[in-house]
Formats: structure tokens, sequence, C-alpha cells
């Protein structure tokens, strides 16, 4: 992002805005989504245990269910998306966050998609990956890349970040700093 669209995240955000995307700002970024979330998150912590305990077994495909998206403009690679494999617990919450990304100015974000269901660990770590049980997904990954800091280089649309912070979902970039195409339903 450009310094004078930092400035507007940082109005956007309620923090001093002065271009510089420092702890001050994290910090307000992290408050601001998490106004948005559910006061009751619905989705587990991050750790294995609790991924377990509530969706199951890493790679249990027998959980997983084809969500269509045909008529928001998914694509995938250029092509069109029919449908999205994602795990059965949070398909009606990803249909919501498509129909709000879709009707809005950030509907472009769509047509970026990168994948949702992915049986494998966490790059670089022995944990599983949340796309390891469908409650993951990515989008954008030309300008959101893993190690793209967020929102000085990234440049991944708070408006997208909150439409899944509504529905309890964690948006990395704002939360990790980095790999802002990166979406978990986990609290």
């Amino acid at each position: 992002m450009t310094t004078a669209e930092i400035i507007q995240l940082q109005k956007r955000i309620g923090t001093e805005p002065d271009g510089f995307w420092g702890p001050k700002s994290i910090a307000a970024c992290q408050r601001h989504l998490r106004r948005f979330m559910p006061a009751e998150n619905p989705w587990p912590k991050p750790d294995n245990k609790s991924m377990r305990a509530f969706y199951g077994d890493p790679g249990d495909e027998s959980r997983l269910v084809n969500l269509p998206v045909a008529e928001f403009g998914v694509r995938y690679d250029g092509k069109p998306v029919r449908a999205i494999r994602c795990h059965e617990r949070v398909a009606d919450s990803l249909r919501l966050i498509f129909q709000e990304i879709a009707s809005g100015p950030q509907a472009h974000i769509v047509r970026e998609y990168a994948g949702c269901y992915n049986f494998r660990r966490m790059r670089g770590a022995s944990a599983w990956s949340k796309h390891a049980w469908g409650a993951a997904i990515d989008f954008w990954p030309a300008k959101n890349g893993l190690w793209t800091h967020w929102p000085t280089t990234a440049s991944m649309p708070i408006e997208v970040m909150e439409a899944f912070a509504r529905q309890g979902w964690l948006p990395a970039g704002a939360f990790w700093g980095r790999d802002a195409m990166h979406m978990e339903a986990t609290q």
C-alpha cells in the first residue's frame, strides 16, 4: 500500500493517521477487527487439539461439503469455480462472507481464489494447516503472499478482512502481519 492508503487505513481503524505502520497501528487494527467478531466466537482456538475437538481429524473428507460459489464469480487461475470444498461447519459462514464480498466494491477478490481444503501440514512446521480441515481459505496470492508484509507490501483490502471478521474468522494479515491471503475459522 502507498503511504496515502496506509493513512486512509489508519483513519478507518481509529489510530493516528501518520502513514507509519508500527505497533500502535497493528494493535488498533486488531482491536478494530475484533469489534466486528461475534461476542461468542463460534470457532476453536488454532492449536491442533482444539481443532480436532471441533472439526474432527485433519484430512477427514467425510466432513467436507461442496459449497456452490458460481453465482459469486469465483475464479481459480482465471477459470470459473462452481464449488469450493470446505468443512461442513464453516460452509454457511463462508457463504455469507462470499455474499458480502461479491456484492461490494471488493468483488474482484473472489476472482482471485487460491484454495480452501488441502490436506497438508503448515509450511515449515509439523502442525496441521487449517486447510487440512477445510477451515481456511486463500485469496489473491499474487499481492498477498505468505511472507509479504501487510499492509506495507501486501494489499488485501481491510473491507475483505472485516467481512471475514463479522463471521468470527481470523484474517492472517492483520493478526500475523503477513500471509494476508489467508483467512481461517479460528479465534
